[in-house]
């Protein structure tokens, strides 16, 4: 079955497999690894199904890592060099045609967010006026240069994040910032709607005290916020807010994912409903 089905593209030859299988829920998020994993371990997909929950996030009795261990024989250690399947150094950004990799031009900065999906993250900014480019990746991990199924597995301590180059003089931090707050739950730990895991937790990982500040400070306008309008239903905001760690590229199908043609339709992000104070 699977020999034949090489001629098709990534994701419609997951969903052949899964759905082949009884494995593919309508509606759920599904990502060409986790297909080629069920012949390997390593897919989010696999992981889950297996523990009956997502791997790596504690319930106090510790069966979680202990059945995750004995799977998959212990966290991920990484690797040396970056993954084959990372963009190679001459890629280029499928909307903007900016390159991917640095050097930037002297007046961009650079941004990084873990809200949930990067899929659906980067999808928020990609597009946007001021916005040099985008990459989606990995950051805030145990191991260098993770893949995707490394992450997957829950014990790498890795989060999926977008990083953003743009130009402050055209978008600013805090526009960068409303749209952080906005357009997903900062209050659900470790996960986003459906998508849960430690790779899905709320962050914001600052290169300079100015952003640091603005984003502590945008934090508690919104918590007042969600306090006020009650919109988190008493929750508090989890988001870890701590300097940028290294950032590893994801795959290349990863990149842009939501502009590509024949792209899977799919947003895990939850916003809570509340709007960021001016």
């Amino acid at each position: 079955m699977w020999a034949s089905m090489t001629s098709l593209a990534p994701v419609a030859r997951a969903r052949a497999v899964l759905a082949g299988r009884g494995r593919v829920p309508r509606g759920s998020r599904l990502r060409p690894p986790a297909a080629l994993a069920l012949v390997g371990a390593g897919s989010c997909l696999l992981a889950r199904s297996f523990v009956g929950g997502s791997l790596g996030v504690s319930t106090g009795t510790g069966r979680v890592d202990q059945v995750a261990r004995a799977f998959f024989g212990g966290p991920p250690s990484g690797r040396d060099t970056p993954i084959p399947e990372a963009p190679a150094a001459d890629a280029k950004h499928f909307l903007t045609g900016n390159p991917l990799n640095p050097p930037w031009p002297a007046r961009m900065e650079e941004a990084m967010f873990g809200m949930g999906c990067f899929w659906c993250s980067e999808n928020l900014y990609m597009a946007k006026e001021g916005v040099y480019s985008s990459q989606v990746g990995y950051t805030g991990g145990e191991s260098i240069n993770p893949s995707y199924q490394d992450v997957c597995t829950g014990m790498s301590g890795h989060n999926e994040v977008v990083r953003i180059v743009y130009d402050p003089k055209v978008i600013t931090y805090g526009d960068l910032l409303k749209v952080f707050w906005e357009r997903h739950d900062p209050t659900t730990m470790n996960q986003q709607g459906g998508d849960r895991g430690t790779q899905y937790r709320s962050g914001i990982y600052y290169y300079s005290d100015a952003q640091k500040q603005l984003a502590e400070a945008t934090r508690d306008k919104y918590q007042a916020e969600l306090e006020t309008t009650k919109a988190a239903d008493g929750r508090k905001i989890s988001t870890e807010i701590v300097p940028a760690p290294t950032f590893f590229y994801a795959e290349g199908y990863h990149q842009q994912y939501d502009a590509k043609p024949g792209s899977r339709r799919y947003c895990g992000l939850s916003p809570t409903g509340a709007k960021l104070p001016a």
